[in-house]
């Protein structure tokens, strides 16, 4: 069997102490995830991660800065997804946006909120990614090179 790892991007967006996750369903559970997807054919990164916190959330987003590069195994089906994650600041919300199938819809909530829904994680990466950003680590853009 062939390993091959997924790429994906995620973002955090913060407003007000306030953090834009997402409900979505993961078969028959409903999860919280940060606005995340899988990069696309002929797709940078930065363009995924604005494209799908729009698909999921229905918000326009800026990017910041770079939180972190993650790789993460699922337990559930034995996956290994690499994950880069960005920071972002929300811009304007579409409240009729279409969301992705799946997409239940946008949450606001504190990291102390997201403590109390820690069994509806999607995965532990939420926690990791959340306080990676809350202790400052965030680098630049710039540490993403466009595609040649």
């Amino acid at each position: 069997m062939e390993w091959q790892p997924h790429i994906t991007v995620a973002t955090i967006v913060e407003d007000q102490g306030r953090f834009l996750f997402v409900e979505e369903y993961q078969g028959e559970q409903a999860v919280l995830n940060q606005p995340a997807g899988h990069l696309d054919a002929n797709e940078s990164l930065l363009q995924a991660a604005v494209r799908e916190t729009l698909e999921e959330t229905g918000w326009d987003v800026e990017l910041t800065g770079v939180v972190g590069i993650y790789l993460y195994t699922a337990p559930s089906n034995g996956v290994t997804y690499q994950r880069v994650c960005f920071a972002a600041k929300p811009l304007r919300h579409h409240p009729d946006y279409q969301l992705d199938d799946g997409i239940i819809g946008p949450r606001w909530l504190s990291r102390e909120q997201l403590l109390e829904q820690r069994a509806n994680w999607r995965s532990e990466l939420i926690l990791q990614c959340l306080d990676d950003y809350l202790d400052g680590q965030l680098h630049s853009l710039a540490l993403i090179r466009p595609m040649l």
